[in-house]
């Protein structure tokens, strides 16, 4: 049975702060710490139910309550977001002593902008991830945007958040203005984001800031339909498995060297599991390629087929948009859905009978074009998709040449 023990330990303002360890019954392969939101704990569901799956997966995890929070010492008022990150640094200095010093870090929401900062002092760390995160911790004033009035001319105002009564000083937003996503430029661990495009509480606007101002080795996976607290446990259990599958592919520690060197123009493919899980390389990019897990995979990114689909789609996308560019016309957006299947020849208006029993594949391409377009742009637009370059590529003459190396 995974091992749960409580403890404290000095935070930044001196204050004890609450913690709980979560180790593996079989030795851990690697330390996690993790930061909790903003005004949450270490025990909200989200944090709680992450911890726990990351020690089923064989990781060690660490989770405390900030200064002034849950069962930690200290006055929320009197913190802000720089001593958030020094937190998180001397909770990481209490897992060093202990000889756990953390390799990962998360955070979520708020955390994960924590997370970011403090992992350029935190020499052991190799990856950070961040979960549903702005991208600097001056988002984090839009949840009181109308007590900032009173906060800048009292000195301090008393807010509701999620329910629950804090007072906010001005040394908070005065804090909280003076950060911002310079240090991502230099940030060398990898790093995974994760966030939900239909997060309502942090935009996943601040995603793209956060992965655009990283540099690499670094990861996005979009949680889907998951709220913001990750509050159905799937969705927790879901975030904890990309996280295992995303740090242990080939080790963290290793990822740096082991990234192959890509020409322009050239895709590399590795295996990760010996299953179906590869790594796909571009020169500036990495995403990971999967199975279902009903054919034996684990479903941690898109199928061959969907990246078919996927290349097709972007493709259609980008022609559309520049053309419109070009032409000056209003196109707000350009959605593109699309289907793969195989059909008989003989369905198909262009067979011969001798082709009865072939079988063709068929992309099924719907644009739905937004914007106040007149007809005569609308169907003209249309004629462009199919000028889309891979399209012209998947419907010309194709070879595939192998060649073994």
């Amino acid at each position: 049975m995974p091992q749960r023990s409580k403890f404290e330990f000095t935070g930044s303002t001196g204050h004890t702060l609450a913690g709980l360890l979560e180790i593996p019954d079989t030795p851990a392969q690697a330390t996690a710490l993790f930061a909790h939101c903003f005004t949450c704990g270490k025990d909200i569901a989200a944090a709680s139910r992450i911890s726990r799956a990351l020690v089923k997966k064989g990781y060690a995890v660490m989770r405390f309550d900030f200064t002034g929070l849950g069962s930690s010492d200290g006055d929320f008022a009197n913190t802000n977001f720089s001593s958030n990150v020094a937190d998180l640094i001397a909770a990481a200095a209490h897992l060093r002593s202990l000889n756990m010093a953390p390799s990962l870090i998360i955070g979520h929401s708020l955390g994960g902008t924590a997370v970011l900062n403090a992992a350029h002092k935190i020499p052991e760390c190799t990856g950070v991830v961040t979960i549903g995160s702005p991208a600097d911790a001056q988002h984090v004033s839009h949840q009181f945007a109308c007590d900032i009035d009173t906060i800048e001319k009292n000195g301090e105002a008393e807010v509701s958040l999620a329910g629950r009564k804090f007072s906010i000083k001005k040394q908070f937003l005065d804090d909280i203005n003076k950060t911002s996503t310079e240090h991502l430029k230099t940030l060398k661990p990898a790093l995974l984001v994760m966030h939900s495009p239909i997060d309502t509480v942090v935009d996943i606007k601040e995603a793209e800031r956060i992965y655009v101002a990283a540099r690499h080795p670094k990861s996005f996976v979009s949680l889907d339909d998951a709220d913001h607290l990750l509050s159905r446990s799937a969705d927790a259990e879901y975030v904890a498995n990309l996280i295992s599958a995303w740090a242990t592919r080939g080790e963290l520690n290793k990822q740096k060297t082991s990234r192959p060197k890509v020409a322009s123009g050239e895709i590399v493919v590795k295996e990760q599991d010996q299953k179906f899980r590869l790594d796909v390389y571009s020169d500036s990019h990495q995403w990971v390629a999967d199975e279902p897990t009903s054919v034996g995979g684990s479903n941690l990114g898109p199928d061959p087929y969907e990246h078919l689909l996927a290349s097709v789609g972007t493709c259609t996308s980008m022609t559309l948009r520049m053309y419109a560019q070009r032409k000056q016309w209003p196109l707000e957006n350009a959605e593109v859905t699309l289907r793969h299947s195989r059909e008989h020849i003989a369905d198909c208006a262009e067979c011969t009978e001798t082709e009865s029993a072939v079988r063709i594949d068929v992309i099924e391409r719907q644009i739905t074009l937004h914007g106040e377009l007149s007809e005569e742009q609308r169907s003209r637009l249309m004629e462009i998709a199919d000028k889309c370059p891979v399209h012209k590529t998947l419907t010309g003459t194709l070879n595939i040449r192998t060649i073994q190396s």
